[in-house]
């Protein structure tokens, strides 16, 4: 079975993604919440086409703006490494993806964007939409709908830079919810910079150009754009001891906003702006490292820094020990907080052998030069994802906390 990652490649300028079943202790344990009108419900399975790891998913609700003509979007990535709702073209009804306004340029054509993952692409229009969330609600705002079929022509720019991730068994998931720290996915694509990475598109027809596209109209964080419980979110894990079939836990919108989104003990780590990334200082060296829900894994170093042997393929991109070894390393923001985290790593091809399990603390691979600390880091904690210029109980964002 093929699992997947999402992770951010520069500071809200895209991500990646690596083939799904190939990879490239804090404080504040795991608590019960009430579920309230801010809080979603996320699982962690083997998401809608049957073939994830550590994936983290809930149900997104995407509709026509300012209408009731919305669909409920199941099985959709939840990923705090991206910014931006992103939904496959199939998982939503003609009657609903017609009625989405597309995004024009000033000079009448459509804006198309090329979200650009290590293993491919995701192509699609960029299209204003109501999100709604549990019973939050961002009104209006640009989201990518993938592989839409009346932009099937990718342009060489963007298909450069992998094949289209435009199919549920391609992606692994109906959609991504995109909900780091930043609000827009790419500032460096505003009018007036020189660095788009081919991003974004103007096109007329099947003719596209690479273009800038101004903050307010570019993919974006929808929490950000919440009427209320704004400016970050809470993702809550149980602890897991031992691989297993399927978790659930709680996405809770805002920060110290409501009863149930308290920072209570945890420790703030301020984001380095223009990385978007704090530090993380493993076996004497100090490494660029980020929380991130959408990467399946631990993704750290390789196997002459580790030690640790990577397994035969196709599982080359993670780690297969002889047994499962225990390290540990120390997190540091630019606030110089610092804590250290301990960690395991077992052998992947024994732990992808039970075919029903798709939950795994333990799972590792390897990833040079940035440590990534993926969704095993977030079981049994409570991790907070405070967004960019937000006023919190803990600081303005953007910062993690645990």
């Amino acid at each position: 079975m093929p699992f997947g990652r999402f992770r951010i490649i520069a500071v809200a300028c895209g991500f990646t993604v690596l083939a799904l079943f190939a990879g490239c202790g804090g404080g504040g344990g795991s608590r019960k919440s009430v579920p309230g009108a801010n809080t979603a419900a996320i699982v962690v399975n083997a998401g809608p086409a049957g073939n994830y790891a550590n994936g983290l998913f809930t149900t997104v609700t995407i509709c026509a703006s300012g209408t009731s003509n919305c669909q409920a979007v199941s099985g959709v990535l939840v990923d705090t490494g991206s910014f931006g709702v992103r939904i496959l073209s199939t998982a939503l009804p003609s009657s609903v993806s017609s009625a989405l306004a597309q995004e024009k340029d000033a000079s009448g054509n459509s804006v198309v964007e090329c979200a650009q993952f290590s293993d491919g692409i995701t192509w699609g229009p960029v299209k204003t939409a109501d999100v709604k969330i549990a019973s939050e609600e961002a009104a209006a705002i640009p989201t990518q709908v993938i592989g839409d079929p009346a932009f099937s022509a990718v342009p060489a720019g963007c298909s450069s830079a992998g094949a289209p991730e435009d199919t549920l068994q391609k992606l692994g998931a109906n959609g991504i919810l995109g909900i780091g720290p930043f609000v827009q996915d790419c500032p460096a694509c505003a009018p007036g910079t020189t660095n788009n990475q081919n991003l974004y598109y103007s096109c007329a027809g099947s003719s596209c150009n690479v273009t800038t596209v101004g903050l307010p109209q570019q993919v974006q964080n929808p929490v950000a754009a919440f009427g209320t419980d704004n400016n970050g979110v809470l993702v809550e894990l149980p602890a897991v001891p031992s691989s297993t079939t399927t978790v659930s836990g709680s996405l809770i919108f805002g920060i110290g906003t409501q009863s149930d989104n308290g920072l209570g003990s945890a420790h703030v780590y301020t984001i380095d702006t223009n990385t978007g990334n704090i530090s993380t200082t493993f076996k004497g060296q100090s490494y660029s490292s980020f929380l991130d829900t959408g990467s399946n894994a631990y993704f750290f170093l390789d196997s002459t820094t580790t030690g640790l042997p990577t397994c035969p393929s196709p599982e080359s991109g993670f780690y297969c020990p002889s047994s499962r070894v225990n390290l540990s390393a120390t997190n540091a923001g630019t606030n110089n907080a610092s804590g250290t985290i301990s960690f395991s790593i077992d052998n992947a091809d024994t732990l992808f052998s039970n075919l029903a399990d798709t939950v795994f603390p333990a799972l590792g691979g390897p990833n040079s030069g940035v440590f990534d600390w993926g969704l095993p880091f977030f079981y049994g904690r409570n991790v907070f994802v405070a967004i960019e210029g937000a006023p919190t109980p803990g600081g303005a964002g953007p910062y993690w906390a645990y």
